[in-house]
């Protein structure tokens, strides 16, 4: 049976929004919570950043073995048992009290977020098929609504508990109701590229540099997104619940700006909106550092950063789509290196962190934003390969 009247579209498609929130919510709580889970695994910060490497082997494996799945399984029904697999392990997490147990945990949450992040992106498309791009941006906007949520969620369990242990626990809960949903919806139908499409060589060079860009774009954004709590205790710059509420600006900013580069793309060249952005970046980045003993420089960087770093994702994917023509090959590279990048930058910044002081991560920030403007350069200025129409943003 396949979901093919607008009314069970439609009911989809909420389905899909509301399983994006849980996906934001889940990659952002990793940061708040990072002091209470070191301490509840009686661990140092350079080894508790380890959650984010085995976190990130989880995604790139899930997302590689997701899209297969994907075409051999039905979607919904998969859908809803990954979402019971993030559920689970939610519950687990805030209780792990040892560090080979919460590495377990984070690389399960990893592999669930894989499959599920590439199933919603992938039954989105095949349920409007070229309808899809209004609401392919509307999904990411959730995302960054479960993003904003989570932090802001953990500020008042603090509040009430004075532990983090409710904020997994209603990830957790929220699980439930959308398995069930997801698991009682038609199947959409199969969205089939044509065989000259699935057939297209992969042009090594520009997909390099692609992979690059997405590599280090996620290590930007969720190097900051994931260290900002920490950095702000750490230099005295706000309590437990106001860092909280720092990270929850960050990310809803973030959505702010996904929501803002939905109109702006209409207006204005990819390559032009990619300069600013990343101009945006550095100058946020540099007031922090500037005025490092400020609580309101850092709350006009954070804020500065996530608004300015919003549109990056999916201009480099309209960006790609000008410039190459683009298969399910092609994105599942892409998808590779942004998984690289949101395990490496926040590794490296927790290791740096414990042995040097949180000020050298906004040196690292930077040095990442200077090699996105020289990788995003020698991308334009290298000849179009197998030209196509743009993609649309995600």
């Amino acid at each position: 049976m396949t979901s093919s009247t607008p009314s069970t579209k439609i009911i989809a498609t909420i389905a899909y929004y509301m399983s994006f929130i849980i996906l934001g919510a889940t990659s952002a709580a990793s940061g708040p919570s990072l002091p209470a889970l070191a301490e509840h695994t009686s661990s140092g910060l350079g080894r508790i950043s380890l959650i984010f490497v085995f976190g990130s082997i989880g995604y790139l494996i899930g997302s590689y073995f997701g899209g297969r799945a994907y075409d051999r399984i039905p979607g919904h029904k998969l859908m809803s048992s990954v979402l019971i697999v993030v559920g689970i392990v939610s519950a687990l997490i805030p209780i792990a009290n040892t560090l080979p147990a919460l590495l377990l945990f984070m690389f399960i949450s990893g592999l669930a977020s894989g499959v599920l992040d590439v199933g919603c992106n992938t039954l989105l498309l095949w349920t409007h098929g070229d309808k899809s791009g209004p609401l392919m941006n509307g999904l990411h906007f959730f995302f960054g609504v479960g993003s904003f949520g989570a932090p802001l969620l953990l500020a008042r369990i603090l509040l009430i508990t004075s532990n983090i242990h409710w904020l997994y626990w209603s990830i957790a809960i929220a699980c439930s109701p959308i398995a069930i949903w997801l698991w009682l919806l038609p199947e959409p139908s199969v969205h089939t590229h044509s065989e000259e499409r699935k057939n297209a060589p992969i042009p090594f060079v520009p997909v390099m540099f692609c992979m690059l860009l997405f590599l280090l774009y996620v290590g930007l954004e969720l190097g900051f997104g994931n260290w900002v709590y920490t950095y702000a205790l750490t230099l005295g710059l706000g309590t437990t619940i106001t860092a909280a509420y720092l990270t929850s600006a960050f990310w809803g900013s973030f959505t702010l700006g996904r929501l803002l580069g939905v109109w702006i793309s209409t207006r204005a060249r990819s390559q032009t909106i990619l300069v600013v952005d990343l101009l945006g970046c550095a100058l946020s980045t540099v007031i922090i550092m500037l005025w490092k003993d400020s609580n309101l420089a850092m709350w006009v960087g954070t804020i500065g950063l996530g608004i300015s770093m919003a549109s990056i994702f999916p201009t480099i994917l309209v960006l790609a789509g000008e410039r190459m023509q683009i298969t399910g090959a092609i994105t599942g590279w892409f998808l590779v290196g942004s998984g690289a990048g949101s395990m490496f930058l926040s590794w490296l910044i927790g290791q740096i962190f414990a042995q040097t002081g949180p000020g050298t991560m906004t040196t690292i920030l930077l040095a990442d934003t200077l090699g996105i403007m020289l990788v995003l350069f020698l991308f334009v200025t290298r000849p179009i390969s197998l030209p196509e129409p743009a993609v649309k943003a995600e």
